[in-house]
């Protein structure tokens, strides 16, 4: 059964994986939003920079973003100018690192969303007096509600199940870094396989039961990962 360290990190995790939800929606939906529909020439650029962790090996990013949030890197000089400390081994870095290796499971599925609407719309719209905001906020948002509820479970899952960033940047301290992912490890690294099978079960279930769900709905459009 499931212990008292088991059920820390869960909450640990979900906790994380709420938050970094939130703000992976309003950092991913305007840069999805100017993805679909700029001509500029820095577009594939800003793509492929987005789309880094799709092929990136977690334990390589983890390593840069430990590097750029110490003491010695530039956001950990910055933090530090703040008055805030460094990121890593804090809830703070857990967030940060899992935002950006989340990104591209929210900023594609958005993007590809708003590409769907096309000019129509917002054309239509624009006849009728409304300006750029009031196009995307009145227009695109309610258009894009499906793609808002997939990039939100495709994030939230996925920072749910990450392991190898986490680690990285965050650590293995209990009650504060250890997410679910890392505990599994560290039953199985210790021969717990059944404390492991509890938790690794039940993060199977749920990830298969919130894909599912998400998948046998009209709108859901797979997202395909070169490797993690």
């Amino acid at each position: 059964m499931p212990n008292s360290s088991d059920y820390a990190a869960l909450w640990l995790t979900f906790q994380v994986a709420g938050l970094a939800t939130v703000l992976l929606l309003l950092l991913g939906t305007p840069l999805a939003w100017w993805l679909a529909r700029t001509a500029s020439r820095w577009k594939g650029v800003i793509s492929s920079i987005v789309a880094l962790p799709l092929v990136l090996p977690p334990t390589v990013l983890g390593f840069y973003l430990l590097v750029l949030m110490g003491p010695a890197g530039p956001i950990g000089k910055f933090t530090q100018w703040l008055g805030i400390g460094t990121l890593p081994f804090s809830f703070g870095g857990l967030v940060a690192a899992s935002v950006l290796y989340s990104l591209p499971f929210v900023v594609q599925p958005l993007q590809n969303t708003f590409v769907a609407i096309g000019n129509g719309p917002l054309e239509a719209a624009a006849t009728a007096g409304a300006g750029p905001l009031d196009r995307f906020f009145s227009v695109a948002l309610p258009l894009a509600k499906s793609g808002f509820l997939t990039a939100g479970i495709l994030g939230f899952t996925h920072t749910v199940g990450e392991f190898g960033v986490v680690l990285m940047v965050g650590g293995n301290i209990p009650d504060k870094t250890r997410v679910v992912s890392v505990q599994i490890y560290n039953h199985v690294e210790a021969l717990e396989y059944g404390q492991a099978h509890w938790l690794a079960g039940g993060l199977l279930i749920f990830s298969f039961l919130v894909l599912l769900a998400l998948y046998s709905s009209k709108h859901a459009q797979p997202l395909s990962r070169a490797g993690k």
